[in-house]
């Protein structure tokens, strides 16, 4: 039986150690969803502030600037509908 290994960023690229995608991929989307589905508020808070290391990490990556998509990538999809 498979192991099952969680989808967490590989720094400073932000990529799934898992899978490759940039992260969160969807598969730690909804684990995180999951975590923390009886506080949304607690999860937009720890996305924001992976955001500001992501951003730190990814500017230093391409040179002193980063991805325009990273609010999107790591904040949008997890507000409340």
């Amino acid at each position: 039986m498979p192991r099952y290994r969680p989808h967490v960023a590989a720094r400073p690229s932000w990529r799934c150690r898992v899978c490759g995608a940039a992260w969160p991929c969807s598969p730690a989307r909804l684990a995180l969803l999951g975590e923390y589905r009886e506080d949304r508020t607690a999860l937009l808070f720890y996305l924001g502030t992976l955001l500001g290391e992501a951003m730190s990490d990814l500017a230093t990556l391409h040179d002193g600037v980063a991805p325009p998509d990273l609010t999107a990538r790591f904040v949008t999809w997890a507000r409340t509908r």
